[in-house]
């Protein structure tokens, strides 16, 4: 009998159970009709796609700002700075400013003429979605700023409200995105080209006329950083963490947290049937 027990259990362990395999989700349903929840076995695959999209573009990125830093030690762009920009207007330069609207909008300079060179990908593609979170992981929840794609119409856009012949002083927020566009300018025709070196960033109260006098640093503060006051700019016009409206942001920012996390015990204690 015990050698039937044995080989019983021998037989039991070398039965082969099938694999499970994708199958078309009309056919993946319960008795009742209700669908059952499937994991799309493609989605893994198309995130990995995306992330190696993401380090092949910073790999490019890397490569296009050595070719963009040549224009300026070649002498086919202008380096200036923020000091430089009034005399350069006074000059009859005009003020090209690539920032995109999120930016512009917080800042406006007097009289620049605003062509985007990039904008805030609105896409609903799962790549797209995935790019912006990636932002947000990386430093957008405290900056502020999320993913970003060219403008199709940017050189469009620029010819039809600025002739060739025109001294372009080109400027963002940080001084990458300038240097880009000053690259493409260069390309389509126009040979009188400046660079805020450093971007707006770089400059002091009142070296950019903005409307309403607004410091064109606070164009580039955002995310949790700008609502505690934690920025630069804010610290210095006693507006950070350190002044009355500082502390206050902070504290409403810890009351709000802490009634998120007692609304999510609130909400598990009843799923749980203890309320």
């Amino acid at each position: 009998m015990n050698a039937t027990v044995k080989s019983t259990n021998k037989q039991a362990r070398m039965v082969s159970y099938p694999r499970l395999t994708a199958a078309p989700r009309a056919a993946l349903l319960r008795p009742c009709g209700h669908r059952v929840a499937v994991f799309s076995p493609t989605l893994p695959q198309r995130m990995l796609r995306v992330q190696a999209q993401i380090q092949q573009q910073q790999v490019t990125e890397g490569k296009d700002e050595q070719r963009w830093d040549a224009q300026v030690t070649e002498g086919k762009v202008r380096s200036l700075s923020g000091s430089d920009i009034r005399q350069c207007l006074a000059e009859g330069w005009v003020l090209l400013d690539v920032r995109p609207p999120s930016e512009a909008r917080k800042a406006r300079i007097q009289g620049a003429v605003e062509v985007p060179l990039f904008l805030e990908d609105e896409s609903v593609r799962l790549s797209s979605i995935i790019k912006r979170l990636s932002a947000f992981g990386m430093g957008g929840w405290w900056l502020g700023g999320t993913h970003m794609v060219p403008n199709p119409k940017f050189l469009e856009d620029v010819q039809a409200k600025v002739p060739k012949t025109a001294r372009l002083l080109v400027g963002c927020q940080k001084g990458l995105r300038s240097l880009a566009a000053c690259e493409q300018l260069s390309i389509a025709g126009y040979d009188k080209l400046a660079w805020v070196n450093g971007g707006f960033d770089s400059c002091k109260k009142g070296e950019v006329p903005t409307v309403g006098d607004v410091d064109i640093r606070y164009a580039g503060v955002g995310g949790l950083s700008e609502a505690i006051g934690w920025t630069e700019v804010q610290q210095e016009q006693n507006k950070g963490l350190g002044s009355v409206d500082g502390a206050l942001k902070l504290v409403g920012l810890i009351l709000v947290a802490d009634l998120v996390l007692f609304a999510a015990e609130y909400v598990e204690a009843y799923m749980n049937g203890k309320l």
